[in-house]
């Protein structure tokens, strides 16, 4: 007997995409599938270099977590999810998972990126996926122009509040991370090319 063949589901696409593309993360966002290449050694020694005052400062412990690429499921559409580079979620993640390898937006409180090819896509699509999510605070570690962003405070679909770190300077993050948090804009960017 013929099974009844058709396009396929965006989410069958998805994992199509990452069977092909081995190494590449792969996300539906706004409906729209993006695959963005493996990192490359500056992008993950910036993200380790992030990662040493979240430890610091015990993220990493029962009550919260200190992850890397860990899906959270988007309210966005049927089929969306989103992998930041690092996110600090509620320790009991693993009580919260939603579907397809993905968490419920509830238990994140932080989510990272740190640009690299996609970095429009950091900048102009997950800040409106992320703040329909909830989800606290988004940060941007922005290489190619070289500043950090902040955006806190998500209401309707965006984040109301702003805040842009030049080298040179350090800022605390929002006190819903879980901890006093300190980051050095230099160090997170890493030396200039």
């Amino acid at each position: 007997m013929e099974q009844p063949f058709g396009p396929p589901t965006l989410l069958e696409a998805a994992d199509l995409i990452s069977e092909q593309l081995v190494g590449y993360r792969v996300e539906i966002i706004g409906s729209q599938i993006a695959a963005t290449p493996p990192p490359n050694a500056p992008h993950s020694r910036s993200l380790t270099d992030i990662m040493v005052p979240f430890l610091a400062a015990g993220l990493h412990g029962e009550e919260t977590q200190v992850l890397q690429g860990i899906g959270l499921r988007l309210p966005n559409g049927p089929s969306d999810y989103a992998v930041p580079d690092l996110a600090v979620v509620d320790g009991d993640i693993d009580e919260h998972y939603a579907d397809n390898n993905c968490c419920d937006p509830g238990v994140f409180r932080l989510v990272l990126e740190v640009t690299s090819s996609n970095h429009d896509y950091d900048l102009k699509i997950k800040p409106t996926a992320y703040a329909g999510a909830g989800v606290p605070v988004y940060v941007v570690v922005d290489r190619k122009y070289r500043k950090v962003r902040v955006l806190t405070d998500p209401s309707d679909g965006e984040y109301r509040l702003h805040a842009v770190h030049h080298p040179g300077q350090s800022f605390e993050l929002p006190a819903s991370v879980g901890a006093p948090v300190t980051l050095s804009v230099d160090t997170v960017l890493g030396p200039e090319k």
